[in-house]
């Protein structure tokens, strides 16, 4: 089995249900697996260390499973409409694997949620998306091929998908919004399905 990362950083549990939903539409795929994979929080005041197993939820990413997925779903909330800090860390992080080209022409992907319905849910899809450039990834969206995108009131755009939270974050994702974190994640794992072949 090929394993497709699904890869996020999450505080209030949207971004993680997110990616729960966006594992799922990757293993309806034949002969493709996910591995869901976290990144830990970083200080604002120095560089602080975390156990390595997190308390609770997934576990944190390693280097090795970036470098040796069969493509790459990222996942963050937005943070005045860019990524957050813990996961560019991490991207920051991985010069190596940019040098050593082990990314390159591998399908990515990207998902997010937002306080509100113009949250910087686009510029922060498009931020996630910069690195995987530099990475030599083929990027992806969701394409108008689903009705979904043109009667969502809520998530969800062709950048990738998205949850509208509500300021208090008080919304669970919707049937629509569900549907097309699996939708991405099935394009994501069809699409290496059809790159490996």
């Amino acid at each position: 089995m090929a394993l497709i990362l699904v890869l996020y950083y999450s505080r209030s549990g949207h971004v993680q249900a997110m990616a729960e939903q966006v594992a799922r539409g990757i293993e309806s795929v034949d002969g493709y697996e996910s591995l869901i994979r976290t990144v830990p929080a970083i200080s604002a005041v120095c560089e602080a260390t975390e156990d390595s197993i997190p308390e609770h939820g997934h576990l944190y990413v390693t280097q090795d499973e970036l470098k040796s997925c069969a493509g790459l779903v990222l996942g963050s909330p937005t943070r005045f409409g860019n990524m957050a800090a813990p996961l560019k860390y991490f991207l920051d992080n991985s010069s190596d694997i940019w040098l050593s080209g082990s990314l390159i022409g591998k399908p990515a992907a990207v998902f997010t949620s937002t306080g509100s319905l113009h949250g910087g849910q686009e510029s922060t899809l498009l931020s996630m998306m910069l690195p995987l450039f530099h990475h030599g990834m083929l990027v992806m969206g969701l394409p108008y091929d689903s009705d979904l995108l043109m009667q969502t009131s809520d998530g969800g755009t062709p950048y990738g998908a998205s949850h509208l939270a509500g300021s208090q974050n008080e919304h669970n994702l919707s049937d629509t919004e569900a549907e097309l974190c699996r939708a991405l994640g099935q394009r994501v794992a069809c699409t290496a399905s059809k790159l490996n072949a």
